[in-house]
């Protein structure tokens, strides 16, 4: 069977807020029964290969959701060909994306806050240099943000 879409979400290192929302939006997906491709990756470099943050492993596992087999990748040109939808967690990630984007791209580049009523343009918080409150915030966000684009999708002809 072929993807009805698939969706890249991607933050700056790829090892906080985008696996969260990967994590979060996988979960929606599944509950609505759609069949979308769904990966996360980082504007930078300097996390390749690295797991997710501890910090946002056990946020994850507190929700019901193991994160742990994931490892932080770069977003690389191919990937605008790939994905239908890459979502970013904030502005400045966005603009990369932008300025990196291809020609020939065939991806809606996108702010996942912007898949919230109320909430367009605004960043997911990140939770980086916090505490474990603040990677509950960012859950907060990007499951708001995930649940918001899974009904969009779910709704499209």
């Amino acid at each position: 069977m072929s993807m009805r879409a698939s969706v890249l979400f991607v933050c700056l290192g790829n090892i906080c807020r985008s696996p969260l929302a990967e994590a979060a939006f996988r979960r929606q997906v599944e509950r609505l029964g759609l069949d979308v491709g769904i990966d996360s990756a980082g504007t930078g470099d300097w996390d390749v290969g690295r797991p997710p943050d501890a910090r946002a492993q056990a946020v994850a596992a507190r929700n019901g959701i193991d994160i742990s087999h994931l490892k932080a990748r770069q977003v690389r040109p191919a990937d605008f060909l790939r994905f239908d939808h890459i979502v970013a967690l904030d502005a400045q990630n966005l603009a990369a994306l932008r300025r990196i984007q291809p020609a020939e791209s065939k991806a809606e580049l996108s702010l996942l806050l912007d898949h919230v009523e109320g909430r367009e343009g605004q960043p997911v918080a990140d939770p980086y240099h916090g505490g474990a409150d603040h990677f509950d915030v960012t859950w907060a966000d990007v499951s708001a943000g995930a649940t918001g684009l899974a009904r969009k999708m779910a709704a499209r002809p």
